[in-house]
């Protein structure tokens, strides 16, 4: 397998997450439109090895972490998409890998689509979209403070909720609440 993955271009998703993959189930709680706003998804991000999935009833595509500012580029330029907004960027740990989980808002026709990538551990950075959507800018440093995260590019990663030489990251899962202390 590990001579197979040298050969083939990154996937989204590798055999070493050992958390279950909410994708995976079926796409049937997609709407029609959910289904047609998917196809073109895929189709506009082809070259990036795209995984569909599904959100509940939201459509949700999965790319690697280093093509994640041109595929959120180009799922705003493309008509078909044309995801103007960037609602939320969310950080989930996973305990070996975080999810960057962007949702994404077309605003004419109204509809909402999720863009996803895994972090491992072992190389937390991804690029920033700020580039893309200005608006990225406190979601990212949000990202950093209470996870890590490193944003490359990104204008400004000073501290947005922690004070300036706190220690650790409160939003991992190995973060020792149970040491807190008033200050």
């Amino acid at each position: 397998m590990a001579a197979q993955e040298e050969n083939q271009e990154p996937t989204a998703r590798t055999a070493e997450h050992s958390e279950p993959d909410p994708s995976s189930e079926p796409l049937a709680a997609l709407t029609p439109f959910g289904k047609e706003l998917l196809e073109a998804s895929l189709d506009v991000l082809r070259d990036f090895s795209p995984e569909p999935g599904a959100l509940d009833d939201i459509p949700q595509v999965s790319v690697c972490k280093e093509h994640i500012v041109e595929a959120c580029r180009l799922m705003k330029m493309d008509s078909r998409i044309a995801a103007s907004m960037l609602l939320c960027l969310a950080c989930v740990d996973y305990t070996d890998y975080f999810q960057l989980v962007y949702i994404l808002q077309s605003l004419d026709p109204e509809r909402t689509i999720v863009l996803r990538t895994d972090v491992p551990y072992s190389d937390i950075s991804v690029p920033s979209v700020t580039s893309v959507w200005r608006g990225a800018d406190w979601y990212e440093r949000e990202a950093h403070d209470l996870f890590g995260v490193d944003f490359d590019g990104h204008p400004d990663m000073s501290p947005l909720l922690l004070y300036e030489g706190f220690e650790g990251f409160p939003g991992r899962k190995e973060f020792p609440f149970n040491d807190y202390q008033e200050f």
